[in-house]
C-alpha cells in the first residue's frame, strides 16, 4: 500500500501538479503543455524521466483521455453519463471509478477489489487529493486516472462559472 498527495499549483499558466509521498517529499511532477487543443500532460519521476503521457481526445460528448507509458497506450478513461454520480470506465485495465458528485470521494475498482481510494481535500489552496493505492504494480496508471479526474472536474467547474 502506498499513500500520496497530489497538489495542483494555483497560479500557473499551464497545468502543474506535484505528487508527494506519505513523508511529504516530492515524488512525481506533472506538467501540461501550453496552448494546445485538449489537455496534454506529462508525468515525470524525481529523476525527471517521463513515466506517463496523458492526452485528451477531442470532439467527444463526454470527456475521454488516453494514457501512454513508454509510447504504448495503457488505458483509456471515459466519463460515464450519470446524474449525482461521477463514474468513469477505464479500458485497458478493466477498472471502474465510482465517485460522488458532492463529496469528491472516489473508489477505483478492479471488478470487486478496490485498487485505490481518492479523496479531494475541501479546504486547501488549490486542488489537492489524498490517494491510497493498494495495487503497487499499477501505480503509474492509477496516478494518471486521478489526474484525469482532476482535469474533468476543473473543466466542469470552468463551464459552470
Amino acid at each position: 500500500m502506498k499513500r500520496f498527495v497530489i497538489k495542483q499549483q494555483v497560479l500557473s499558466l499551464k497545468d502543474r501538479f506535484t505528487v508527494k509521498d506519505d513523508m511529504g517529499n516530492d515524488a512525481y511532477f506533472v506538467e501540461g503543455e501550453f496552448l494546445t487543443l485538449g489537455k496534454k500532460l506529462r508525468v515525470y519521476d524525481h529523476h525527471h524521466q517521463e513515466i506517463l503521457y496523458i492526452e485528451q481526445k477531442l470532439w467527444r460528448l463526454l470527456p475521454e483521455f488516453d494514457l501512454y507509458s513508454q509510447n504504448e497506450l495503457v488505458a483509456t478513461i471515459k466519463k460515464d453519463f450519470a446524474f449525482f454520480k461521477n463514474n468513469y470506465q477505464i479500458t485497458g485495465q478493466n477498472w471502474i471509478v465510482e465517485g460522488s458528485v458532492m463529496a469528491h470521494d472516489y473508489v477505483i475498482k478492479d471488478q470487486s477489489r478496490v485498487v485505490a481510494d481518492v479523496t479531494k481535500k475541501w479546504f486547501s489552496w488549490g486542488d489537492s487529493y489524498d490517494i491510497t493505492i493498494y495495487d503497487d504494480e499499477a501505480f503509474t496508471i492509477l496516478l494518471g486516472v486521478v489526474i484525469v479526474i482532476d482535469c474533468v472536474l476543473a473543466q466542469s467547474q470552468k463551464g459552470a462559472s
